[in-house]
């Protein structure tokens, strides 16, 4: 089994910044994939930043050039930086992490973009 615990989350106006931090702990030793979603009301969750242990990384069109996705394996620990965020962009953000036979899901974080 593997934990995520999720930070990070807020208010914050349009063209704002915020970081979002992911943890995991647990059984961490085969996860292949971390990344983040989000989720509006009314929609499918959506793939915004992802990460493989291959070094690769993938950003969501919409995010691309303002959102940076990092990592600290030290800590176990993976980042979402989100720059010039804008009203669209307000969701609730989920870390996720992905091994051969699982995957795993943080509890969720708010995201609000509005002045």
């Amino acid at each position: 089994q593997v934990q995520l615990v999720e930070s990070g989350g807020g208010l914050v106006q349009p063209g704002g910044s915020l970081r979002l931090s992911c943890a995991a702990s647990g059984s961490i030793s085969n996860i292949y994939f971390r990344g983040w979603y989000r989720q509006v009301p009314g929609k499918q969750r959506e793939l915004v930043a992802g990460s493989r242990s291959t070094g690769s990384i993938n950003y969501a069109d919409s995010v691309k050039g303002r959102f940076i996705i990092s990592r600290d394996n030290a800590k176990n620990t993976v980042y979402l930086q989100m720059n010039s965020l804008k009203p669209e962009d307000t969701a609730v953000y989920y870390c996720n992490a992905q091994q051969a036979s699982a995957t795993y899901w943080g509890q969720g974080t708010q995201v609000t973009v509005s002045s």
